[in-house]
């Protein structure tokens, strides 16, 4: 995984979930800075017993979701983001790093395989979703490689994948990347209903304009800028590629109708 990071001595590194330190120990071995996030009160204390004295290691304890912005602010935006991420938090980490509009030069994390291969997924395929668009319009994404569950203690019972992200040279929705993952989840709320369905049952707090644009709702311009894309209006959302969601989206908006918030 470090190897992944291809960072050089000197690298400002965040590690997400440090645990024992396993990894924390090979990355200031490699002469990275590493600032590290943990959750849990008694592994920070022994993060902090084994590493406090090395002046290349910052720890900052608490929720990541909670405290990296906090830290961003203070010390700016680091160069690599690495770590095994809790099974149960790992989409919401991406989520948020990817919203808040974080995305580093390379970012390198171990999660569930089934993650992953939503991350990586393609329209039309059953594991793309609302998380394989916000991934894709921001990165590129691929599994670098799998662990089998002998590699962790306590051993789980699922496989895990390491998974590379790098960002995009043109990420899509660059300037409301958080209103186009409001919008792209509203769409995709009901995978077996079109787009202009799941909008049309969202209710006021999916269409309304919330102050914004001419009050008209997405469902009422939907059909409409569907029709100008060349779109079908029974289309799902599932059989769209992030450019073309991304692309409904935009129009939307040109066309006055109030934005979502995330």
């Amino acid at each position: 995984m470090l190897d992944e990071l291809k960072a050089e001595a000197g690298t400002r590194v965040w590690e997400i979930g440090p645990g024992i330190g396993a990894m924390t120990a090979l990355a200031l071995d490699f002469g990275l800075a590493v600032t590290v996030f943990e959750i849990d009160h008694g592994f920070s204390r022994m993060l902090e017993r084994l590493f406090g004295g090395n002046p290349s290691f910052k720890l900052i304890e608490g929720d990541f979701i909670d405290t990296w912005k906090t830290e961003l602010e203070a010390t700016g935006a680091p160069d690599r983001i690495f770590g095994n991420l809790p099974y149960s938090a790992a989409n919401a980490i991406v989520a948020s790093l990817l919203e808040g509009d974080l995305v580093p030069p390379r970012m390198i994390f171990t999660i569930q395989k089934e993650a992953g291969l939503r991350m990586i997924a393609t329209p039309g395929t059953k594991d793309y979703s609302s998380f394989s668009v916000l991934c894709a319009s921001t990165c590129k994404c691929r599994l670098a490689f799998d662990l089998g569950s002998s590699s962790f203690w306590p051993v789980p019972r699922v496989t895990s994948s390491v998974v590379r992200m790098e960002p995009r040279k043109v990420p899509l929705a660059a300037g409301d990347r958080a209103g186009f993952s409001a919008f792209v989840r509203a769409g995709f709320s009901s995978r077996r209903k079109t787009l202009c369905n799941n909008f049309r049952t969202a209710g006021p707090a999916i269409g309304a304009s919330r102050g914004r644009g001419d009050g008209s709702s997405i469902q009422d311009k939907l059909p409409g800028v569907l029709a100008a894309l060349g779109i079908r209006s029974d289309i799902r959302a599932e059989a769209l590629t992030p450019e073309s969601l991304a692309a409904v989206y935009e129009t939307l908006k040109s066309a006055g109708t109030g934005v979502l918030e995330s």
